[in-house]
C-alpha cells in the first residue's frame, strides 16, 4: 500500500489530507467547549446562520477566495480557521517528511499531531483541556502503541505514567506553596497522553521547552504591558506544552539530544 504512495505526488496527499483534518478541527475547535454536536448541523456562518456550500468550505482556499468574509452576509470570518488548516497540513507533511510512510504514521501520529492543534487553539480560546481530547488522546497513544513508531510500547505506558505523576506532583507542590492553582487537571492529563506518544523522554523535553518558551512569552508579554507583577500573569499553558511536544516529536533527536549530549 505504501509504495504506491511513494511518488512525487504523496507530499501533497499528505498536505491534502491535513488541510482536510484541519478543516474538521476548526468545528472541533468552535463546537466541543459548548457541548455541540460535531456533525450536525453543517457548518453555517455564525452571524446569518446560512448554511456554508461546500464550495466554500474548501481549506484555506475558499477563505482567500471569499476575503475572510461569509459569502451571504459579508461578515468577517475568523482568521483561525485557515491558519488552523494551514498548520495541520504542515504538520501533516512534517511528519511525512521525517518519517516516511507507515501505519504508525497514518494511525498514531497523525491523529497525535491533530489532537494537538485542537488542544492548542481550544484552551487559548477556552481555557479549558477537554477531556475527550486529552484522555481520548490517552487511550489512543496506549492503544496504538503496538504499531511501533518512534517509541517502544513499554515506553508509551511508562510515559503516561511518568507525565501523569510528574505534573500532578508539579502541581501540587506550586498550591502548597503559593496557596494558588496554576496547573490545571487539563495539563496533568494532557502531559499523560503525550507520554502516551512520546515516552518518559519526551515528557522531560516537554516540560523543559515549554517551560523555557513559556517564561520568554510571559516575560516579553509582561514588558509589552509594562506589568511588574509577571508572576501573577494567567495564561493558558496547555499551547506551550503543544510546542514543546511536537518540537521533541520532529526534531527531538536531531536537536534535543545532540543539546543534552555532553561535549
Amino acid at each position: 500500500m505504501f509504495a504506491i504512495l511513494e511518488s512525487p505526488w504523496s507530499e501533497i496527499f499528505a498536505t491534502a489530507m491535513g488541510l482536510v483534518v484541519g478543516s474538521f478541527l476548526n468545528v472541533v475547535v468552535a463546537r466541543l467547549p459548548k457541548g455541540k454536536s460535531l456533525v450536525r448541523p453543517r457548518s453555517q456562518c455564525p452571524k446569518c446562520k446560512k448554511q456554508i456550500s461546500w464550495y466554500d468550505n474548501v481549506p484555506v482556499f475558499s477563505y482567500l477566495f471569499l476575503r475572510g468574509k461569509c459569502r451571504a452576509c459579508k461578515t468577517t470570518i475568523s482568521p483561525r480557521y485557515p491558519v488552523i488548516e494551514l498548520l495541520t497540513g504542515m504538520l501533516f507533511l512534517a511528519a511525512l517528511m521525517r518519517f516516511g510512510w507507515s501505519w504508525s504514521l497514518v494511525f498514531r501520529d497523525w491523529p497525535f499531531l491533530a489532537l494537538l492543534v485542537a488542544i492548542a487553539f481550544i484552551d487559548l480560546e477556552h481555557r479549558i483541556i477537554p477531556d475527550p481530547l486529552s484522555l481520548g488522546g490517552l487511550g489512543l497513544g496506549l492503544a496504538t502503541c503496538w504499531l511501533g513508531g518512534q517509541v517502544p510500547w513499554l515506553q508509551c505506558w511508562t510515559g503516561a505514567a511518568f507525565g501523569f505523576s510528574v505534573f500532578y506532583a508539579l502541581a501540587w507542590a506550586y498550591q502548597h506553596w503559593s496557596g494558588r492553582s496554576g496547573l490545571g487537571g487539563g495539563d496533568v492529563k494532557l502531559l499523560a497522553m503525550i507520554g502516551a506518544f512520546l515516552g518518559p523522554g519526551g515528557v522531560f523535553a516537554t516540560i523543559f521547552i515549554s517551560s523555557v518558551v513559556g517564561s520568554i512569552v510571559g516575560i516579553g508579554w509582561a514588558l509589552a504591558t509594562k506589568r511588574k507583577d509577571v508572576m501573577k500573569l494567567s495564561v493558558p499553558y496547555g499551547p506551550f506544552l503543544v510546542v514543546g511536544a511536537i518540537y521533541y516529536y520532529l526534531l527531538g533527536d536531531i536537536l534535543w539530544f545532540q543539546f543534552m549530549t555532553p561535549m
